[in-house]
């Protein structure tokens, strides 16, 4: 078995690769630095991964790399995070991910017309910011797989970026969607909370209220190898921990694992001065989602509640 990671060199995609790899899969993983690949193989498995060239949007080198693949990841998405949302950065934030979307799909239209095999199953990268934020959505079933897209442009990227692999099904492939919540993770989102409970000066951003929708790293890795590996998923997942938290909650609970207290709020307006819309959509507003798809699929989490998965995360690591 031979899986094709776009995007394997990302935050989860890393430890996707190590997770597949080690239950015997083959992987590849198309970059535009593949040299780099060199540095984050996984210990032990250096003949059974290859980093190969690939700039996002050219679908006839991707149709060489999918040649003879079982599974198809595409995690592609440039970082919502990485600085202020700018019109330029919004088009770019949208067009990484579309872009390589629609290269997905004619990558399998030329493959179909040459009677070449299609991966059996598409993972398409989502994220929970589709169903709008907590301050719109008041029932646990706003939340729920099937439920309709909101408002917003969190929104409007992820439906698109939804879409954007959307005839798939159509060509046989089996399609699954993992709207994904903050993965919590050594480095990642986590790091920029740090900081300031180490100085003691840690406290909840903007009302607190705001819905705060996580999954460690190594379960957002391993719910994506069990959904590659049973045929029965299909459509729709979030990919969050069922234990989500209001922000508020969460800040306490980090700040207790860190012996710190949670005191020093940010106000909103300070947050919005300093990051603009990006403040309001990203950080202000939030998601209450649950997995309930992913767990009546069988899936068991590792780290299901928050303080275990921060105490995990957080504890000084093994010197050998």
């Amino acid at each position: 078995m031979r899986a094709v990671i776009l995007g394997g060199t990302g935050f989860i995609g890393t430890a996707l690769s190590g997770f597949l790899l080690d239950k015997g899969w083959m992987v590849t993983v198309p970059s535009r630095s593949p040299e780099k690949g060199r540095f984050i193989v996984p210990k032990g498995h250096s003949l059974n991964i290859s980093f190969v060239p690939w700039n996002g949007t050219d679908p006839q080198l991707l149709i060489k790399h999918l040649s003879g693949c079982t599974a198809l990841v595409n995690l592609v998405g440039e970082n919502i995070a990485a600085g202020r949302w700018t019109e330029e950065r919004k088009e770019r934030i949208l067009a990484s991910r579309v872009n390589t979307g629609k290269a997905i799909m004619t990558a399998f239209k030329e493959m179909q017309s040459l009677s070449e095999p299609l991966p059996q199953v598409l993972v398409q990268a989502s994220a929970v910011g589709y169903y709008g934020s907590s301050e719109q959505l008041k029932s646990p079933s706003d939340y729920e797989e099937f439920a309709p897209h909101g408002k917003g442009f969190l929104a409007a990227v992820a439906r698109q970026w939804e879409d954007s692999t959307a005839g798939a099904e159509s060509m046989g492939v089996r399609r699954v969607i993992v709207r994904t919540g903050v993965v919590l993770g050594p480095g990642g989102a986590l790091q920029k909370f740090i900081p300031p409970f180490r100085m003691f000066l840690g406290g909840r951003l903007g009302s607190g209220n705001q819905g705060f929708s996580w999954i460690h790293r190594d379960d957002a890795a391993m719910a994506i190898a069990h959904l590659i590996e049973n045929e029965s998923c299909a459509g729709p997942y979030n990919l969050t921990a069922p234990d989500p938290k209001s922000m508020s909650d969460f800040c306490r609970v980090l700040g207790a694992a860190m012996s710190r207290p949670s005191w020093l709020p940010v106000p909103r307006f300070a947050l919005r001065l300093l990051l603009g819309e990006m403040a309001e959509e990203l950080i202000l507003q939030g998601q209450y989602a649950m997995p309930a798809r992913l767990t009546a699929s069988g899936y068991t989490f590792a780290y299901p509640n928050l303080a275990g998965a921060l105490r995990q995360i957080l504890q000084p690591p093994v010197k050998s």
